[in-house]
């Protein structure tokens, strides 16, 4: 059976599991923001919003549901409904007069019999229809391995991501599997990732449904029947004294050329990377290089020999970036156009923020992250720096990445 048959398979099998709602991962934390659930929308205009509830599986109980909204002139655009044997979730996407306030809505909600009511805005995104907001999460985890992360925040909404690894990077002990068919236990989700370890999925402000855990499941599954897979395009750098470098996404394929430049490298640039034993650094390259764990870029030069790499991690609800320049081409700019273009790629992914851990007195660290033009934290203990970047929405540095290169698993 070829490729684009599975693909098209798996991606029928979710598609058929996924209704027209969707939680779309915005902002971080475990519960919306009070200015989030009870602000109004301008005077006049209308507001959407998210709503679930659960109601008795009994005749009658979303008629009541129905007949409470209307009463406040609410229009219901979409509905969804997950079965809990004696209960019943409902999932809504809702249109409401710009007078009406969130506390109001599930008041009126509370009161027709739904209870764990919770609710919060909605936006435009949430009107694409199902099958093709489906259809596009499933060709963005076929076209690149790192992509199935982003594809399960965007399926569930503001939850924790983790991938734990069979073997940890540097060795001891691996994590605990789990069955094939996965385990679903309140609010945390684990599955059993495609190339061994185990993928976790948290989100604590609200339970996961077993159709949710479905749909998990089923993105999965794809990800695994397409085996291992990362964009192969690339992009052309000139550097200020005339040099050409390609910049492209790296795997672990790349891992011995990544080897060879750590070898090039003082032990002063590794340490100042690494934070920790410059022996031990070839030991965590296969992890860094993995798409599971994030996102890589690697300047090469015309001759083919690997000279940065350019880390983009995923750390649960954060994100971390990490750059590695061997000494010779130091002070050239590299660092910072990979910087910019990793940035991008965060922002692409409505990421909030990203931090980079160094030493400092990392000097060259320090002046990239400032090179962004963001707003920056700093925080220092004991010689280790943690600059942190507030990202926004808008075009970040001179790196924009194409569509090739800008396509991230949460590491622990």
């Amino acid at each position: 059976m070829s490729d684009v048959t599975l693909l098209l398979i798996s991606t029928v099998a979710l598609a058929a599991t996924t209704g027209f709602f969707t939680w779309w991962s915005r902002r971080h934390g475990h519960a919306p923001p009070k200015s989030d659930t009870g602000a109004r929308p301008p005077a006049g205009e209308s507001g959407l919003w998210r709503m679930r509830t659960t109601v008795r599986d009994e005749p009658g109980s979303l008629a009541a549901l129905c007949t409470a909204l209307a009463g406040h002139r609410v229009d219901i655009l979409s509905l969804q409904t997950h079965p809990l044997g004696a209960d019943t979730v409902d999932e809504f996407l809702l249109r409401a007069p710009g007078t009406l306030a969130a506390d109001e809505i599930a008041r009126a909600v509370s009161l027709a019999g739904g209870t764990g009511t919770w609710i919060e805005r909605a936006d435009a995104h949430d009107l694409v229809d199902a099958p093709t907001r489906i259809l596009g999460l499933a060709t963005r985890t076929a076209l690149d391995a790192a992509e199935l992360p982003l594809a399960l925040r965007q399926l569930l909404g503001r939850c924790t991501i983790r991938s734990l690894p069979a073997q940890p990077p540097g060795g001891g002990r691996g994590t605990e599997g789990v069955p094939v068919e996965g385990v679903l236990e309140d609010t945390v989700m684990r599955l059993r990732a495609p190339e061994g370890g185990v993928i976790t999925v948290e989100r604590p402000y609200l339970p996961f449904t077993p159709t949710e855990f479905a749909r998990a499941r089923a993105l999965v599954e794809l990800d695994a029947r397409l085996g291992p897979r990362v964009p192969r395009s690339h992009d052309v750098l000139t550097l200020p004294e005339g040099s050409d470098i390609t910049i492209r996404r790296a795997d672990t394929g790349d891992l011995e050329a990544a080897k060879a430049m750590h070898e090039r490298c003082s032990a002063r640039t590794l340490a100042m990377r690494y934070n920790g034993p410059v022996g031990d650094a070839d030991r965590y390259l296969g992890h860094l290089l993995s798409p599971r764990f994030g996102r890589t870029l690697a300047a090469r030069t015309a001759s083919g020999r690997v000279i940065a790499l350019g880390h983009l991690l995923w750390d649960g609800d954060e994100t971390e970036v990490a750059l590695l320049v061997e000494d010779e081409w130091q002070r050239r700019g590299l660092g910072g156009e990979l910087l910019s273009r990793l940035v991008a790629m965060a922002v692409e992914a409505k990421c909030a923020s990203v931090y980079a851990v160094t030493q400092s007195s990392n000097t060259g660290m320090v002046a990239a992250m400032r090179g962004l033009g963001l707003p920056l934290d700093y925080q220092i203990e004991e010689g280790t720096l943690v600059v942190t970047a507030r990202l926004d929405t808008t075009a970040v540095g001179s790196g924009q990445p194409s569509d090739q290169l800008s396509e991230g698993f949460v590491r622990d």
